[in-house]
């Protein structure tokens, strides 16, 4: 598996498994399977609604816990530090690996605000944008404590985000 190596020096696999649109009933197969076949990143969301899923499975994997990069995402810029708790608990974990703004919400800046100290608490390790363009971007940037590691950005035939593209 390679790694990238995240602004705040954290490893972070180049390969994920991402679980978006898979019942929670069925989430816990398919990352076991993802797991045995060697995916060590597992993509999941509050708005995908299989947290639980996704930490069932780390946990009947026996695969050691340091060796599973977890990415979630808020799905609200309301109640930030009860949704992260919530995903802790979902995701039946002491840290998240990545944790990323869905989308733009509103206030972002405070939720932001409220990501960066749950790093600076261990409850996070890195801090990241998802769907985030322009001014929405470079607000964040601007006004950031920590740096988003990442901009996860949809991508795919019917989405091409051309204004992020190298030219």
């Amino acid at each position: 598996m390679k790694y990238i190596t995240l602004n705040n020096g954290i490893q972070m696999p180049m390969l994920g498994y991402g679980v978006y649109q898979i019942p929670n009933s069925q989430t816990k197969e398919c990352v076991l399977e993802a797991l045995k076949v060697g995916y060590r990143l597992i993509d999941t969301a509050q708005y995908y609604g299989n947290e639980r899923g996704v930490g069932d499975a780390i946990k009947a994997s026996g695969i050691p816990r340091k060796e599973i990069f977890i990415t979630t995402k808020l799905k609200s810029n309301h109640n930030v530090e009860r949704l992260i708790e919530q995903s802790l608990a979902d995701l039946q974990t002491d840290y998240i690996d990545l944790l990323l703004i869905h989308w733009v919400m509103g206030d972002d800046l405070a939720t932001w605000r409220w990501m960066e100290n749950a790093v600076r608490s261990g409850k996070v390790r890195a801090i990241g944008l998802s769907n985030f363009y322009g001014t929405d971007y470079d607000h964040i940037v601007k006004n950031a404590e920590i740096l988003p590691a990442i901009n996860q950005i949809e991508h795919h035939i019917l989405r091409q985000n051309h204004s992020f593209h190298k030219t």
